[in-house]
């Protein structure tokens, strides 16, 4: 079962990452230690692409390391 976009939004922001801007449902968060933005789309209750698990799960790890 996938996961819903609410969840994936909680971990980015225990990760450290913050919404640096929305338009619609489409938000864009950054982190001081990952290059670029980490964007998602979808309403808080829609569930999440497997593409947008995948890119959360490693902008986190990639955050981790540093």
């Amino acid at each position: 079962m996938p996961r819903k976009v609410r969840q994936l939004i909680s971990d980015l922001n225990r990760a450290g990452f913050e919404l640096d801007r929305q338009k619609g449902s489409h938000r864009q968060f950054k982190h001081h230690a990952f290059p670029g933005m980490i964007s998602l789309s979808g309403a808080e209750g829609d569930d999440a692409k497997r593409y947008q698990e995948k890119q959360v799960a490693s902008a986190i790890a990639q955050t981790l390391k540093k």
